[in-house]
């Protein structure tokens, strides 16, 4: 399975997901990324949350440029702009906001995964399904709780692998979109204060980030784990049953 239509489908189907997975890719130069079919450039100012949420809630793929996009915050995490200067590393414009003192905010600052500035001049972000976006440089989507746990089950069925993940709190884009494309490796975040403001992400949503390769992977995964009776959405036991029958159902010598 490697055509991405079919993937996206597939994961929605199996997670029962209620937003639509979406991809992300970056431009050298911003004529290649408004060479895209169809391609929407916006006409107001956005925060990226918005960029997003306008592909994962409303099915749109959008261009945007360092300009589009409302500060240094948006663009950093992304590469776009040059961004990252010292005043951004100061971390000042958070100060008094989410943080007591400058010395917090600007540690805030240093710990965000980011793509280094100076090589992408574009970003184009859209649906997975849509095949606009040829050879995205990761895939992403929201998924509950429970949805996001049984997905990393199936990426650990075959060459298991611990994940560690960052919480940097606010601006938990760089925990997502910024590591994964940083890193090109899975990256889960608990989306941040401005992504369900502005970005129209839900309350009980996380995001996953990473390289389609390892949607296929986990996808095959979670069949696996399927005829092993362990399906997305979990059944509820009970919690004064007997647990034995329950267990037995993937462990016979529990029964």
């Amino acid at each position: 399975m490697t055509d991405l239509s079919d993937v996206s489908h597939e994961l929605e189907r199996m997670l029962r997901l209620r937003s639509i997975p979406f991809a992300m890719k970056l431009f050298e130069s911003q004529e290649d990324m408004e060479a895209v079919p169809r391609i929407r450039r916006p006409k107001a100012v956005h925060t990226l949350d918005q960029i997003v949420g306008q592909a994962s809630r409303l099915g749109w793929t959008v261009g945007v440029t360092a300009e589009d996009l409302v500060g240094a915050q948006c663009r950093a995490v992304v590469g776009l702009g040059g961004a990252k200067t010292d005043e951004w590393y100061s971390g000042a414009h958070m100060k008094g906001v989410w943080f007591e003192t400058l010395e917090d905010a600007g540690a805030h600052q240093r710990s965000m995964t980011c793509v280094p500035d100076g090589r992408y001049e574009a970003l184009a972000v859209g649906p997975l399904a849509g095949g606009k976006l040829l050879d995205p440089d990761i895939a992403l989507f929201y998924a509950t709780p429970g949805a996001m746990i049984y997905f990393i089950n199936g990426l650990q069925w075959s060459g298991f692998k611990r994940f560690d993940w960052s919480v940097v709190g606010e601006s938990a884009c760089a925990d997502s979109w910024g590591r994964a494309l940083s890193t090109r490796t899975p990256s889960l975040s608990i989306p941040c204060f401005a992504e369900r403001r502005y970005g129209g992400v839900l309350d009980d949503e996380m995001l996953m980030a990473l390289p389609p390769g390892d949607i296929v992977k986990a996808i095959a995964g979670m069949k696996a784990l399927s005829k092993n009776g362990l399906r997305y959405p979990f059944p509820q036991y009970g919690v004064q049953q007997d647990v034995r029958d329950g267990m037995a159902a993937s462990y016979p010598d529990r029964k």
